[in-house]
């Protein structure tokens, strides 16, 4: 992986490497990974084979057709693979991402890099359809869409006219993660792709573990797809777990701690929002943004640019601003809460170190998660983020596994590196009841904690921002986990610390 394929400036080279040639010219790329240019090499020769009425009997017989679905880490540049074949074909080429944001901004994108593009969309008018099909006479080279916009039988009609030459389904694990829920028309695209009767089609994604790669393959190719698999690790990616009771102030201690730029995935708007709130006041106006599908088009693209632009900016978001992003140097995602998958959460991490530095993946995880993950059943798609959490071996082996990939040796995680953080919240908690097991009752330790708590923060922000509700829902998860308890008979309303609960530290300079 390490291995690049050197492109000189020297024009005199590109005679016979025309892949090369289009990729430097257009998009400045003097090299490209070896995956790259065989995923654009399968593109091109299926192509060909097809065009040329080839019917090549092998046993890889879903390659030969060019139905091919291609695994590529977050920032591995897999938009070349697709945008570069399209400067090459004959007709125009189709993809299919999954938002309206991301279409937008990959438009724009692609349009910096002189690679002429339509966009169909919901809403739009006659006249600004009839416009793009203009456009693609002209020689555009790239037609973006949605599934929903493809559901529309007399666009697929007219799309079918205009020669496409190959189809490309970014982020194609929503096939099966949405189209099964709320995006049935995902589980139309292989009837609609039928109806197009186009040459060529792959499916992209940087995240899929068996499952969800035998329901892509089933839903767009019949069950019969080509897999390309790169090496499924980020090593720059360095995963960490944080444990926390009330994770909104673990948040504000890792903004004040780690490096920024900086994400924080909220499980909803509203929490969203509150933590941005929380963020600007800690830290001073204009610290934190927050985004999420709620916004308008013009607010979504306001806070986009105030991020891209960002060196030290915190922002909240939602999981509407996962996919796609291009923001090269955040230097630390987290996440209040875990992601529904393994598949989300790598997808989601990745959203750091895009320009190649070391960046932190930070899950905060809490008594809470560990009893609500609980009913899950061990080695299921849904237990796999809190057999992440509570590992006591390798944290990026565990997402590997998930995902059915390759071993791989640790470049980070807290557990490899032997990192050990002080006391969180419900650890501090913990070890004040059972230093002074049958001596506090509730309330009194509740506000001894919340006192601990606040000399903590104010160490690290300047702030004392912990307060008495949040001692109570940090004791609350304590005696529901069955940690603590509270004694009826001799020491009447006393808590005492359950034996055999004693929690494993890991970590620094956590609170």
């Amino acid at each position: 992986m390490e291995e690049l394929i050197k492109i000189d400036e020297d024009d005199s080279i590109y005679e016979d490497d025309p892949v090369a040639k289009a990729a430097y010219k257009n998009f400045g790329i003097r090299y490209m990974f070896p995956w790259q240019r065989m995923v654009v090499a399968n593109i091109l020769e299926a192509y060909e084979n097809l065009k040329n009425e080839q019917t090549l009997q092998t046993q890889d017989d879903a390659f030969c057709k060019g139905r091919q679905i291609v695994l590529l880490p977050t920032g591995a540049g897999k938009s070349l693979c697709f945008q570069v074949p399209a400067l090459l074909l004959d007709g125009p080429t189709l993809v299919i991402y999954p938002l309206l944001a991301l279409m937008t901004d990959q438009q724009r994108r692609m349009e910096e890099g002189s690679l002429r593009s339509v966009m169909f969309r919901g809403g739009q008018t006659a006249k600004e359809r009839q416009e793009n099909f203009r456009k693609l006479k002209e020689g555009a080279k790239i037609i973006i869409a949605n599934p929903e916009v493809l559901k529309n039988e007399g666009l697929v009609q007219q799309l079918k006219q205009v020669g496409i030459c190959h189809v490309a389904i970014d982020e194609a694990h929503c096939v099966s993660e949405w189209g099964d829920s709320f995006r049935p028309s995902y589980l139309e695209l292989g009837k609609v792709l039928k109806q197009l009767e186009v040459p060529v089609i792959t499916a992209f994604t940087a995240t899929a573990s068996p499952p969800v790669l035998s329901r892509v393959a089933e839903i767009l190719f019949d069950g019969q797809a080509h897999i390309v698999r790169s090496e499924s690790d980020r090593p720059n990616i360095h995963y960490y777990v944080r444990k926390a009771a009330v994770k909104k102030k673990e948040a504000l201690y890792l903004a004040a701690t780690e490096q920024r730029p900086m994400i924080i995935f909220c499980g909803t708007r509203g929490k969203s929002e509150d933590m941005a709130r929380e963020l600007n006041f800690c830290f001073g106006p204009g610290t934190a943004q927050f985004y999420h599908a709620g916004l308008e088009k013009e607010e979504k693209e306001e806070v986009e640019q105030w991020f891209y632009k960002s060196r030290d900016g915190v922002l909240c978001a939602t999981c509407a601003y996962g996919m796609g992003v291009d923001k090269k140097d955040i230097k630390t995602v987290v996440h209040l809460e875990a992601s529904a998958t393994a598949e989300a959460y790598i997808q989601e991490a990745g959203r750091g170190g895009r320009d190649g530095s070391i960046a932190k993946a930070i899950l905060l995880w809490s008594l809470q998660d560990s009893m609500d993950y609980s009913v899950y059943k061990p080695g299921s798609r849904e237990a796999a983020l809190r057999d992440f959490a509570e590992t006591s071996s390798c944290r990026r082996q565990v997402l590997l596994d998930a995902l059915g990939a390759e071993q791989a040796v640790c470049s980070g995680c807290d557990i490899c590196q032997g990192i050990k953080y002080e006391s969180c919240d419900w650890e501090l908690a913990y070890r004040l009841i059972k230093k002074s097991r049958n001596f506090y009752t509730k309330d009194d330790a509740q506000e001894e904690h919340a006192q601990r708590m606040n000399q903590v923060f104010h160490k690290a922000l300047g702030l004392k921002v912990w307060n008495h509700n949040d001692s109570v829902e940090t004791f609350s998860q304590l005696i529901k986990s069955g940690k603590i308890k509270t004694d009826r008979f001799l020491w009447r309303n006393k808590l005492s610390a359950v034996r055999n609960c004693e929690p494993k530290a890991r970590q620094s300079t956590n609170p």
